[in-house]
C-alpha cells in the first residue's frame, strides 16, 4: 500500500462523458488474486483507505496559543457533515428502517434467519429508487455515452455491502464493497472539496459509523454467518476497518503535511490491553472506532477474551504504541483481506473500478498467501448427488478436538492448548487422509501393517492405541513440513 501522505484517489472529469459498465465478477482463482493485486481497482481502493486512515490521526493545531491536539472521537463537534454525508446517513437510517417492516421467521436454525432474504429482497427492490433519491445530483446525472447509468454500476457495491442473501452471512468482503460504494462516490465528485482530511473524516465519523450499527444490527437481529471467516484464529468475524480508523484515533499526534507516525501513541490514549476488561471496553467503545469492534465481540460472544479472540488479544501486546498497531492493521488488511480468495472472490469490477492493470504496478513477490491460493485444477469435480458441495478449503486451523492426536492415551496438559505468541498449537491440525490411506483395509500396506501389529491384533483395545500412534506420528511429520499460519508478524 502506499503511503504517501498525499496519496489521494483521483476524480473523474465531470465534464468529460464516461462510459460505465455493469460491474462483473472477474477473481476466480488464486492467479486470479494475483492481478487482481497489479489493477487499478486495487490502486483505488488502496489509495482511498491510505487517505481515510491518515485523517483520522490526531491533529496538531499549529495556530492555537496553548499545545492542544484536536481528536477525532465518535460524535466529535469538530466535524460538521456536509449535505452528501447527511443524505448517505439518511439512506441507511432507511434500510434500518426496513428491519423493523420484516418480522423473523419463527422456524429454529443455528445460524441465519431466513427472513434477512426478506431484507434483502426488499433492498434490492428499492435500491435504484434510493440512490437516485440519496445521492447528490452531480452523480445521478454525472454525463455518460453508455447504455449504463452511474447510478446501475454503484447498486452492485451497494448491495453487496449488506451480507450476502444466498448464505445468510456477513464478512469482510461485504465491507469492501461498502468501501468500494464510498470511493465510487468520492471518484464521481459526490464529495465536496476539502484539505487537511475534513472530507475524509466527515466520510468515516458520518457515514462509516452508522454503516458498521446498520450491519451488527443485522448480524444480531438475523443471526447472520460470519463470511470467510478463520475462525478463532482470523482477526475479527466480521469486520476489518475499525480496527484500522480506530488505532489511528489513538495515534500520537501529526501535522497535515506529515506521513502517518510508525510509532507512538496520543497522550492519555487507553492502554491496548484494556481489551480484557469488558467494562473498561464497555466505556472506551462510545468513542472510539477499535473499542466499538471489541465491544461487538463481547456482545456476541462468551468465555475469556483470549480463547475466542488470540489474534487481537496478541496485538494488545504491542508496547510500541497505537501508531504500530495501526501500521501493522494496515498490512494485515492488505495480507489477510485483499490478497484473500475467499474473502476478494465476489468483488466485482466495472469501469469506475477496473480490472485493467495499472501501468505504474510493480508486480507483488510470491508469498505464502499467493501461493496457497485455491486453481481451477486444485477443485476436483463434484457430482450433484454429492454429500459436500463445498470447494476445497485453505489451510487453517482445526478445533482442538479435530485431531488424531486428541484419541491418544497419555494425559495432555491443558497449557498446550494455549495460545502461546498467537499460533495454533501442532495438535490442532488435522493430518491429510492420504498419509493414512496405507493402513487402511484392502491397501497394499494394510498387510504389512498387521504383520507388524503382530499380538495386538487379537486385543482391540491395543490395537486400538497402536494405530493411533501411528496416526500421531504421521501428523507430527505433517505439521514440521507445515508452514506456520498467518499471524500479525507485528504483534510482538
Amino acid at each position: 500500500m502506499s503511503s504517501s501522505s498525499t496519496a489521494c484517489i483521483e476524480r473523474l472529469d465531470q465534464a468529460t462523458p464516461h462510459i460505465f459498465m455493469l460491474p462483473v465478477k472477474k477473481i476466480n482463482t488464486g492467479q486470479d488474486v494475483s492481478t487482481f493485486l497489479v489493477s487499478k481497482a486495487y490502486r483505488d481502493l488502496t489509495e482511498f483507505l491510505v487517505q481515510l486512515n491518515r485523517s483520522m490521526f490526531p491533529l496538531v493545531d499549529e495556530h492555537a496559543q496553548q499545545w492542544k491536539p484536536q481528536v477525532f472521537e465518535l460524535g466529535t463537534p469538530l466535524v460538521r457533515f456536509s449535505d452528501t454525508v447527511l443524505q448517505l446517513r439518511r439512506l441507511l437510517a432507511n434500510l434500518g428502517q426496513i428491519i423493523e417492516e420484516i418480522p423473523l421467521d419463527p422456524g429454529p436454525r443455528r445460524f441465519g434467519n431466513v427472513s434477512f432474504r426478506k431484507w434483502h429482497e426488499a433492498v434490492d427492490l428499492q435500491a435504484q429508487a434510493l440512490l437516485q433519491q440519496y445521492l447528490p445530483p452531480q452523480v445521478c446525472a454525472f454525463a455518460h455515452t453508455s447504455d449504463i447509468d452511474p447510478i446501475t454500476e454503484l447498486r452492485a457495491y451497494f448491495l453487496g455491502s449488506f451480507g450476502s442473501s444466498q448464505r445468510l452471512d456477513y464478512g469482510t468482503g461485504h465491507e469492501l464493497s461498502f468501501l468500494a460504494f464510498l470511493a465510487c462516490v468520492w471518484k464521481l465528485g459526490g464529495f465536496p472539496d476539502g484539505t487537511g482530511g475534513d472530507v475524509e473524516r466527515q466520510i468515516i465519523l458520518g457515514v462509516l459509523d452508522p454503516y458498521l450499527i446498520l450491519v451488527r444490527r443485522l448480524i444480531t437481529t438475523y443471526n447472520l454467518e460470519p463470511a470467510g471467516s478463520h475462525g478463532v484464529w482470523g482477526l475479527d468475524d466480521h469486520s476489518f476497518l475499525p480496527y484500522i480508523f480506530g488505532s489511528a484515533q489513538n495515534g500520537p499526534p501529526m501535522k497535515n503535511t506529515e506521513c502517518p507516525p510508525a510509532e507512538g501513541s496520543l497522550l492519555g490514549a487507553p492502554d491496548p490491553g484494556i481489551v480484557t476488561n469488558a467494562h473498561q471496553v464497555e466505556k472506551e467503545r462510545r468513542t472510539n472506532f477499535y473499542f466499538g469492534a471489541i465491544g461487538f465481540i463481547y456482545d456476541v460472544k462468551k468465555g475469556p477474551f483470549w480463547e475466542h479472540s488470540p489474534t487481537l488479544y496478541d496485538i494488545s501486546g504491542v508496547r510500541s504504541g497505537w501508531a504500530k498497531i495501526n501500521k501493522g492493521m494496515m498490512r494485515m488488511y492488505n495480507a489477510e483481506v485483499l490478497s484473500k480468495f475467499p474473502v476478494v472472490q465476489h468483488f466485482p469490477f466495472g469501469s469506475l473500478l477496473s480490472w485493467e492493470r495499472d501501468s505504474k504496478a510493480i508486480e507483488p513477490p510470491p508469498s505464502v498467501h499467493s501461493t496457497c491460493q485455491p486453481s481451477r485444477d486444485s477443485v476436483a469435480p463434484v457430482s450433484v448427488n454429492s454429500a459436500s458441495m463445498r470447494h476445497p478449503v485453505q489451510e487453517g486451523t482445526q478445533a482442538p478436538w479435530a485431531s488424531l492426536r486428541a484419541g491418544r492415551s497419555e494425559a495432555i496438559d491443558g497449557s498446550q492448548l494455549l495460545p502461546a505468541s498467537g499460533q495454533p498449537h501442532e495438535s490442532r491440525i488435522v493430518p491429510k487422509v492420504a498419509q493414512y490411506s496405507s493402513i487402511m483395509p484392502g491397501s497394499v500396506g494394510h498387510a504389512a501393517e498387521q504383520r507388524r501389529i503382530g499380538s495386538t491384533a487379537h486385543d482391540p483395545a491395543r490395537r486400538a492405541m497402536h494405530l493411533v500412534r501411528n496416526a500421531a506420528a504421521n501428523a507430527d511429520a505433517h505439521v514440521a513440513s507445515m508452514p506456520p499460519p498467518t499471524k500479525a508478524p507485528w504483534a510482538k
